[in-house]
């Protein structure tokens, strides 16, 4: 085209037609963004018991918990960051690291520690201290909470249990979050639902486990 040379109508047009398809190509793409951009992040944060010790891919707790989430219509990522064999002054002490190589902030962490506190006997005032700093971590960085309970084992002793039975249920009042009673409500001391071991679930007792979480988590997300 020749400088000072009129543009043509009909150039002019398809100059502006063109311009128009591919306003509507870069609104498509944010509309049609992939799903996962708006899934609500969820972190189990625990021990064995939501790391899927022993059990197969998707036996876990976290894909079951995720899987669950979605069939009931909440789009949601469940991250696993269950350790097996961590006490809650482990968790403490990797919290930070957990939380620090996520890409976004969790709209739940659901903490569930201290069967292994339980387990070893150790002081119900450390359990309760570390628990605490947890909580207290997650509450400055404005991060939602369910809190799972766990109940001390019979033959742990009356005084002992009594005393571990009300350290969950405390520091949800204190930080005023809710509370899922026990974690393994409807498993423990039930064979079928177990491992050999008599203390993990199993598949299926992983599934109990997510039937029974599952509206406190919904709730819990805002749904």
């Amino acid at each position: 085209m020749k400088e000072g040379f009129p543009l043509r109508p009909d150039r002019y047009a398809y100059g502006v037609r063109r311009l128009i398809v591919h306003a509507a190509a870069l609104l498509t793409l944010f509309v049609t963004a992939p799903a996962w951009a708006a899934d609500k992040l969820v972190v189990a944060f625990g021990d064995s018991l939501t790391a899927g010790y022993q059990l197969k891919p998707g036996e876990g707790f976290a894909p079951q918990l995720e899987a669950a989430l979605r069939r009931s219509g909440v789009p949601a990522r469940v991250h696993n960051a269950g350790v097996s064999g961590d006490t809650t002054a482990q968790g403490k002490a990797r919290l930070g690291w957990v939380l620090g190589g996520l890409k976004a902030r969790p709209d739940l962490v659901i903490v569930e520690l201290g069967a292994n506190d339980m387990l070893r006997g150790l002081p119900n005032s450390q359990t309760r201290a570390n628990l605490d700093a947890i909580l207290a971590e997650l509450q400055r960085r404005h991060i939602p909470v369910l809190l799972a309970g766990m109940r001390a084992a019979p033959n742990m002793g009356a005084g002992y249990a009594r005393e571990f039975n009300t350290i969950h249920p405390a520091l949800a009042r204190k930080y005023r979050v809710p509370l899922y009673p026990f974690f393994l409500q409807g498993v423990a001391a039930t064979p079928a639902l177990q491992l050999k071991d008599g203390m993990h679930p199993n598949a299926r007792g992983v599934n109990v486990i997510v039937r029974g979480i599952l509206p406190y988590v919904r709730k819990a997300l805002g749904d």
